[in-house]
């Protein structure tokens, strides 16, 4: 798949994924009205708002790494060509799965909203099993050593403090 169909797959795809589970979904629980904030803590709806501007970008360029860099989606049935292993993907294995999350809870704390929150441990559940039960097993199957290798020096869910530097020996 060249760039550019890549490009236009992958919004279309970031519009229909995330936007349901860290738009749609949170509107239809929230219909985006402001509750009490927790524990009348009136400083998390700064924290909720900080979590959704935190969290955009890192989706954004990550779809962006899917198209431009693998030449492909983060779609399952429209995958990259090769593996991605640049920008946040050099950090953490799964930078958009923790961007969605992070726009869902600060949906939460800016709203006051505990049952946003209770959606929001729901989808981390969601996304764990099908990280550890589908992807990371066809991306073994696709990529072998060098999936390994990416497995083996950046982790799953928490970031690392410094960008991993791939062996393109290894390739």
């Amino acid at each position: 798949m060249n760039r550019g169909v890549a490009l236009l797959n992958s919004a279309v795809f970031l519009i229909l994924a995330p936007g349901t589970v860290a738009g749609w979904i949170p509107w239809l629980i929230s219909r985006w009205r402001f509750d009490d904030p927790f524990l009348h803590f009136y400083p998390s709806r700064l924290i909720g708002a900080v979590l959704i501007i935190a969290g955009l970008p890192p989706l954004v360029d990550s779809f962006l790494q899917f198209a431009l860099k693998g030449f492909g989606t983060p779609a399952p049935i429209l995958p990259t060509r090769d593996l991605v292993v640049s920008g946040l993907y050099r950090y953490v294995r799964n930078p958009m799965y923790l961007s969605v999350l992070s726009l869902v809870i600060g949906q939460a704390f800016l709203f006051g909203n505990e049952r946003l929150l209770i959606y929001a441990a729901f989808v981390a559940v969601c996304f764990h099993c099908f990280v550890i039960l589908y992807e990371e097993p066809k991306l073994r199957r696709t990529f072998h050593d060098q999936y390994e290798d990416f497995c083996a020096n950046v982790p799953r869910w928490l970031p690392r403090f410094h960008p991993w530097k791939q062996n393109h020996s290894n390739r």
